[in-house]
């Protein structure tokens, strides 16, 4: 039996399950319900913002709910209870989840035949948790990939159905590497249901050595402690881009860091934070353990990234300025 023999309800919220939605939909599945987060404000104006999976669920007329939690004894319990109710008349033979933003209680996990199946943007047990995608640019892994899980009552902690690596680009950004996985996502929850319906799917225990947690992108994470390395900062940099952005301050400049490289220069004897060079290939700062880390692509707070000539044309800086390090808080 190929995928579309199944029910498959669907919960999820950002572009990255809004991808596997449309594969669903694409090859013929049925989906009688789908669960997303409540509208969130965005923009300028801060007017509230359907997410990605409610638009594609609209634009094919399907069932929707977006409840503000699933726990029944919970804050938001006559919003569960309402959840819980439509997703029983769902009569799902499966629950398809790819970062919904929820944690998925008993009731949850225990009401479809087949069970919940999530979409993990890691190689599990690698980087459980909220923000895969970002830790391993992050912490310079040389690989990734999409791990499809049976879920359980624990973090991600499942057994895995099945899983594809694929390699981390050098200058592999979060944005171009979620296309990458959302992509590979799609197609092999298609191949997992086409398993389950065919009663031959057989996950496989996750193993006991080897897992990292990917928390969830702190607000002091995103300023740059410049005692670091160079290559260090570098992939923080790329990890954060474009959201929520590694930020820098310069005297009473606030600083996003779009875009950088590790610096030629080598055995650096300013403090880190010097600025060194002020030029239109870029403004080069020292970093720790000698490295020097070249900013390219700069962003003024309400303005728009800049390269390093623009910003320089607009906002002309000094070698000798030196940048503070770490959160504001922390600093003098």
């Amino acid at each position: 039996m190929a995928a579309a023999g199944l029910r498959v309800a669907f919960a999820g919220t950002p572009e990255f399950a809004a991808v596997a939605l449309r594969d669903l939909l694409a090859a013929g599945v049925t989906v009688p319900l789908v669960l997303t987060q409540p509208d969130r404000p965005a923009g300028r104006g801060l007017h509230l913002q359907p997410s990605a999976v409610k638009q594609v669920a609209l634009q094919h007329g399907l069932p929707l709910m977006q409840p503000r939690g699933l726990r029944l004894d919970g804050r938001w319990a006559e919003d569960a209870a309402a959840a819980r109710s439509a997703l029983s008349l769902a009569a799902p033979d499966v629950l398809v989840v790819a970062a919904y933003g929820l944690i998925l209680p008993h009731w949850v996990l225990d009401l479809p035949r087949l069970g919940c199946v999530n979409i993990h943007a890691s190689l599990l047990p690698r980087w459980r948790g909220a923000a895969p995608i970002h830790r391993a640019i992050e912490a310079g892994d040389t690989q990734t990939g999409i791990s499809i899980m049976r879920m359980d009552a624990g973090l991600d902690t499942g057994p895995v159905y099945r899983m594809q690596d694929i390699p981390i680009a050098p200058d592999e950004t979060t944005p171009s590497l979620h296309d990458k996985l959302a992509v590979l996502g799609g197609k092999l929850v298609l191949q997992t249901l086409a398993d389950l319906a065919a009663g031959v799917a057989e996950p496989t225990a996750q193993p006991a050595e080897g897992a990292t947690y990917a928390a969830k992108i702190d607000k002091r994470e995103t300023w740059l402690d410049w005692s670091l390395p160079a290559a260090d900062l570098e992939r923080r940099i790329r990890a954060f881009n474009p959201a929520p952005g590694a930020q820098a301050r310069l005297g009473d400049l606030t600083l996003k860091i779009r875009a950088a490289r590790v610096g030629r220069t080598v055995h650096v004897a300013q403090p880190p934070g010097t600025l060194l060079a002020a030029q239109a290939q870029g403004v080069e700062v020292a970093c720790g353990q000698g490295s020097s880390l070249c900013l390219t692509h700069l962003q003024r707070p309400g303005g728009k990234p800049m390269d390093a000539g623009a910003f320089l044309r607009s906002q002309p800086l000094t070698p000798g300025q030196r940048f503070a390090s770490g959160f504001p808080a922390e600093t003098d």
